[in-house]
């Protein structure tokens, strides 16, 4: 009996936890007219039938949004959505359309709808402002839950920092990030420029429902075999820390770091303020000022992670596999490089070997490809993945480099490039990571590193 009357104890509070989920829920959209909702942007054609928003597309207009004139801050919300054929689609939350802005345009956290065979659906991308954030080559479920042709349940949880994504019950994104807190939600049509085949295409939304009190009560059941990403400046989560990252510079001191050449960090050409590693602009020559500066520690097989700005005509670069003893003589320390650089104002961008000099390039070996690059003045996210002799190089979520050590494809780059010289280049199995100092302007932040088995 005992037993018995637990189980009614426990069955009568899930009703009731149901129902009062049933309660917070509000409708975005009655189902019947466009009534609280207001279009920012472009000319696509907003409508109401059976029950459902559908927007069309319009040749020659930019993206457009159909917005909230109610701002949102913490919230839970539900939809669903359908598109035609391989038309992207999204849903911004937390965004905003300020005059001052890029003359109103549309700017925050979009949950993107992919039906194309990248297969991002779900994922977070910040329009207008950082670009990819969260794609899902990192959660091969995700990326086969979206329904083609069909109606799709979206879930988005929007709690503090943390954002999180389901689609069709699998989930997508773990993020955390600060930038946005508040702002309108918009179902997005995209621009399908001239293309008279894709006029008309229809991206549709229904069920729209938001709860924004007792958040905590109701969240779903978090994922964490999924990875978790973590765009806020120099800090550690606990996924993070359970899976063996940690920070390579703690955003206040030299601590864990020193010259190059020297057995300290360099008096001069850098300076830590506001959370950044900055080298500091001279002539724009290679190490004249302060030098490189270069981890204590030396790495073997890892995963490092460093975000950089730069600024106009900036030259510099992140090393990897560096012995800081070989190049006795002028210039920077020796090692595998992630070039970082202003492709449209420094010359370099134009010299070696089919743009092999350019930014997220292996420096002088490899051109990188594919890559997104968020702009001069903004934060851009290097990430290198190093395990055994595979390397790969991504930048802004997009792999833009890949290659293996010691190879004979390998021999033969280092016999063509400006390594020839240096025996057995980029075939150390450890080294240090290094911060090029090379006479620009260039700051770091959240540099972090995981051990590879």
């Amino acid at each position: 009996m005992i037993m018995q009357g637990c189980l009614v104890i426990f069955l009568l509070a899930g009703c009731f936890a149901d129902a009062g989920a049933q309660e917070r829920w509000r409708d975005l959209f009655n189902g019947k007219d466009l009534s609280g909702w207001e279009q920012v942007n472009g000319k696509a054609v907003y409508r109401v039938a059976n029950g459902a928003i559908i927007g069309e597309t319009v040749l020659g207009s930019p993206n457009s949004f159909l917005c909230t004139k109610e701002l949102f801050s913490d919230f839970i919300l539900e939809f669903e959505t359908k598109v035609d054929g391989d038309l992207n689609s999204g849903v911004q939350f937390r965004s905003h359309s300020i005059p001052s802005y890029r003359n109103g345009r549309v700017h925050g956290y979009q949950l993107d709808i992919d039906p194309t065979e990248r297969a991002w659906s779900g994922g977070i991308y910040d329009e207008q402002r950082r670009g990819w954030m969260y794609t899902l080559e990192g959660n091969s479920k995700a990326k086969k839950a979206f329904k083609h042709g069909a109606w799709n349940k979206v879930r988005i949880e929007a709690i503090g920092q943390s954002i999180r994504t389901w689609l069709n019950g699998v989930p997508c994104v773990r993020l955390e990030d600060d930038l946005t807190r508040e702002g309108f939600i918009a179902l997005q049509v995209h621009s399908v420029g001239n293309d008279s085949g894709r006029a008309g295409l229809k991206s549709s939304w229904r069920n729209i429902r938001i709860m924004t009190a007792g958040l905590d009560h109701f969240r779903a059941k978090d994922d964490e075999t999924i990875p978790e990403e973590n765009f806020i400046p120099n800090t550690l989560f606990d996924w993070e820390k359970r899976n063996g990252w940690r920070l390579l510079w703690d955003g206040k001191t030299t601590s864990g770091w020193r010259g190059a050449r020297l057995d300290r960090f360099p008096d001069q050409g850098w300076k830590i303020s506001d959370g950044m590693l900055t080298v500091l602009g001279s002539e724009g020559a290679e190490s004249r000022q302060g030098g490189d500066v270069i981890t204590v520690e030396k790495f073997r097989n890892f995963e490092l992670i460093v975000e950089f700005r730069i600024t106009e005509g900036a030259n510099s670069g992140i090393k990897y596999f560096v012995d800081p003893e070989l190049n006795k003589g002028e210039g920077s320390a020796i090692g595998c490089e992630f070039q970082i650089l202003d492709d449209e104002k420094h010359p370099d961008a134009k010299l070696g070997v089919s743009g092999n000099r350019t930014l997220g390039s292996l420096y002088d070996l490899i051109p990188a490809i594919r890559k997104r690059f968020n702009g001069v003045g903004q934060w851009n996210r290097a990430r290198i993945v190093v395990n055994g002799n595979r390397v790969e190089h991504w930048m802004n979520g997009f792999k833009v480099v890949e290659y293996e050590r010691g190879t004979q494809m390998w021999k033969a780059l280092v016999a063509y490039s400006k390594y020839k010289d240096w025996p057995n280049f980029g075939e150390q199995t450890e080294g240090h990571i290094l911060l090029q100092e090379h006479g620009t302007e260039v700051s770091f932040r959240t540099i972090k590193l995981r051990a590879l088995n």
